[in-house]
């Protein structure tokens, strides 16, 4: 099957609704993110991404054009990525992989005055930092203190 046809970055839509309220994520997991249903509401400049497989939600995540982009870039172009979750049910099949490959293009189309997205991820958190490698992200070297540690800073440059 050729998964990555199938797998596509959407806006939130009323239709996904009922997918991610009921993500699930082991509590190993959960100190790294949030579930979509505690971020549904946000506020200007923040933009619920939806990972489908199908025209179902398999993934979530947030993309900020705030001024917390200040605090982990001084590129005026750049989004923050935040809260990347994939429910566990449909963890190891490749979702989080294709939704952040389909990331640089979803920009371009979306947001086409930016040109970077930035984000952070525990350092404890390797399967985050491999996929994030993966997918062309790059360790700017900076690092954070946040909630539960030191956070990576990295960067992917929309080309």
């Amino acid at each position: 099957m050729n998964r990555s046809s199938s797998v596509k970055l959407q806006h939130f839509a009323e239709k996904f609704l009922h997918d991610l309220e009921n993500f699930d994520l082991p509590q190993q997991q959960i100190q790294f993110s949030a579930l979509p249903k505690e971020i549904l509401n946000t506020t200007d400049g923040q933009y619920r991404i939806v990972i489908t497989h199908d025209e179902q939600a398999v993934g979530f995540f947030l993309l900020h054009a705030t001024e917390r982009v200040k605090d982990y870039s001084s590129n005026p172009k750049a989004l923050l990525l935040t809260a990347l979750t994939v429910d566990h049910k449909h963890q190891g099949m490749g979702f989080a992989k294709e939704g952040m490959l389909a990331l640089s293009h979803f920009i371009k189309d979306f947001f086409p005055k930016y040109n970077e997205v930035v984000l952070v991820v525990n350092k404890k958190n390797i399967p985050a930092q491999n996929l994030y490698k993966k997918v062309g992200f790059v360790d700017t070297g900076i690092r954070k203190t946040g909630q539960i540690g030191e956070q990576i800073l990295m960067s992917l440059l929309i080309t």
